[in-house]
């Protein structure tokens, strides 16, 4: 095949990215010598439906997709970072902003100095960028989307700056070292305060922030900015980075461009001039481009895994890429129609025996996906993973899920739908005459996904349940299913799965203090158990591991969300020429590390 020089192939790409779909624009993949060619850029496809839509690396809820988070490490040094590309999840000090912190003897005080990074401005990284982000989240913790009570910053009660590198923290408890610095500390992203405090356009930078209210306008100033996705690749707050790319172009229809900082001070500098991160409404049409070459890492849907040799002597590699993750669907306790229904252990025992997670990972996902039964991951590392979760206490089995509803005074109606016949029965708070009729919110844009909720809609119609879907864009779903009152209109949705790539990408540590204790920042559906806050509160203040196994069984058997099967990331296609390509469980991508060889 003709190589084509690596200038035409950038702007060919160009002009196919201004045409959203490259079908038929065939580039040479594959070869080349082994040896780094400097340079170059690569095309990188987002999952389907999936559109980046926040760049300030403090998100308001609904704005949490991963693709957001490894945007924006790409611009700016998270305090620290963990991956897991060596195999187990270890903290990632190239891409790290500050030295490995250091523990008093009682754990109460953490000292950290940061490494000597630069912002594009010409500024140093400085303690003062890490009180900037702790004055903020302080006084806006509440419209934080990773907030959760006791937590981070509440669990910070002094800053004290030693010098402009060095600074402590006094916490207000003694917490486990290892589980604070991977759940908490990587929390912390310091912020540009040379640029970005300011209470308003045009208002002079200053130190509002050190008051509450000063701190609340920055917020909603930067919020607003934040918000204004068409302004992204021109406004100059977002220009002033210290990460190993700056923002080059970022579409409204959410295609972004990252080009190399070429003020970068750190030592992970990138190789590439360049990556471009493709959006598809779908992964069939992502698969057209791939097969036509139009992409540089892309991924194969399932239903074309059969393609793999072709794919191969296109010059790509195909590499599953498995998450440090789990999959579920979040019930709605507080949704006025079915949360007292949901609410009953008996209703989310018969639900979960009505999932086929056997033919779900066997059939729609082709032996990609592995089954998931708990809240902790359950084929990677297994030391978090308790014998109850493993071995799975509700198994696929509906005559069970038809008796448990039966007992408990479920009966058919006429149209074959189960009915309330007793609110005695049924549980506290289900009246008397209520269907068994629910509608799940969930993502479009995926075969594997649409074929996994027709087959989740046919195992409940078969004990009487009713489920209608409601197929919308990821955005839509993670900006509708978010935490609510029952009074509240936001409330109306009653499920909602977000899992073609996996629901949920754990730290380090895969504690449950976002997901599952009461008020969490990520508890969408308002799940809340004293055993089970009280049990994240001994895993995150123990460095034993018995509170986590403990945790893990636990919520195997109570049940929060629906247990569904775990997917990998995606099952990836890499232009074979490609290298410094390492999968990282925790859905980073560490661009900044790959270079073309051809």
């Amino acid at each position: 095949m003709r190589t084509i020089p690596r200038g035409w192939v950038a702007a060919l790409l160009a002009i196919c990215l201004a045409l959203t779909a490259c079908a038929g624009t065939r580039r040479q993949h594959g070869g080349g010598s082994g040896q780094p060619i400097p340079g170059g850029t690569v095309s990188f496809a987002l999952p389907p439906s999936a559109q980046p839509n926040w760049i300030l690396p403090l998100a308001l809820p609904g704005y949490t997709a991963s693709y957001n988070g490894a945007i924006q490490s790409m611009l700016f040094v998270p305090l620290y970072a963990y991956d897991g590309t060596s195999g187990s999840v270890t903290m990632d000090p190239l891409a790290s902003a500050a030295l490995p912190p250091k523990y008093s003897a009682d754990s109460r005080t953490v000292t950290i100095t940061l490494r000597p990074l630069t912002w594009s401005n010409g500024q140093r990284l400085s303690t003062r960028d890490v009180e900037f982000w702790l004055n903020l989240v302080r006084a806006n913790k509440s419209e934080w989307a990773a907030y959760t009570e006791g937590l981070m910053p509440d669990d910070i009660v002094g800053f004290h700056a030693v010098d402009d590198r060095t600074f402590t923290l006094t916490l207000d408890k003694t917490y486990n070292p290892d589980w604070f610095t991977a759940n908490q500390l990587t929390l912390i992203t310091p912020l540009p305060h040379s640029a970005w405090s300011r209470t308003g356009p045009g208002t002079p930078i200053g130190d509002a922030d050190r008051t509450a209210a000063g701190a609340k306008q920055i917020f909603t100033y930067l919020a607003s900015r934040a918000k204004n996705l068409g302004g992204y690749a021109t406004d100059p707050l977002w220009k002033v980075v210290d990460g190993p790319f700056a923002l080059s172009r970022f579409s409204s229809s959410g295609a972004v461009t990252v080009a190399r900082n070429p003020r970068y001070s750190g030592p992970d500098r990138a190789h590439l001039d360049s990556v471009s991160f493709v959006t598809f409404t779908s992964a069939s049409a992502e698969y057209n481009v791939l097969r036509s070459g139009g992409l540089d890492y892309g991924y194969v849907p399932t239903s074309n895994l059969g393609q793999r040799t072709v794919l191969e002597k296109q010059g790509y590699r195909i590499s599953p890429w498995n998450g440090w993750s789990i999959t579920y669907i979040p019930y709605n306790f507080n949704n006025p129609a079915m949360g007292k229904v949901f609410s009953q252990l008996y209703v989310r025992q018969a639900i979960q025996h009505a999932v086929n997670q056997p033919a779900i990972t066997s059939v729609i996902w082709r032996g990609t996906a592995k089954p998931d039964y708990g809240p902790v991951p359950q084929d990677n590392d297994r030391k978090y993973l308790s014998d109850r979760q493993r071995t799975n206490p509700y198994p696929y089995d509906l005559n069970r899920s038809r008796q448990l509803l039966a007992a408990h005074g479920w009966k058919a109606g006429s149209d074959g739908i189960l009915v309330c016949r007793s609110a005695t029965s049924c549980g506290a708070g289900v009246a008397a005459g209520t269907r068994f009729a629910m509608t799940l919110l969930t993502e479009s844009g995926s075969d594997e996904t649409d074929n996994t909720m027709q087959e989740l809609k046919s195992s409940f119609s078969k004990v009487g349940i009713e489920m209608t879907i409601n197929g919308q864009p990821l955005n839509t779903v993670l900006g509708k299913g978010t935490s609510c009152k029952p009074a509240d209109a936001s409330c109306a949705w009653q499920l909602s799965y977000f899992g073609t790539q996996g629901s949920w990408y754990f730290p380090a540590n895969p504690s449950g203090e976002q997901l599952f204790a009461t008020n969490a920042s990520v508890n969408f559906g308002s799940y809340s158990d004293k055993r089970t806050d009280d049990l994240i509160n001994a895993s995150n203040r123990s460095d034993s591991g018995t509170a986590m196994v403990d945790y893990s069984a636990h919520l195997a058997e109570q049940l929060p969300v629906i247990w569904m099967p775990n997917p990998p990331y995606q099952v990836s296609a890499i232009d074979s020429a490609l290298h410094g390509v390492v999968q990282d469980p925790l859905a980073g991508l560490q661009p900044q590390r790959w270079f073309w060889t051809r």
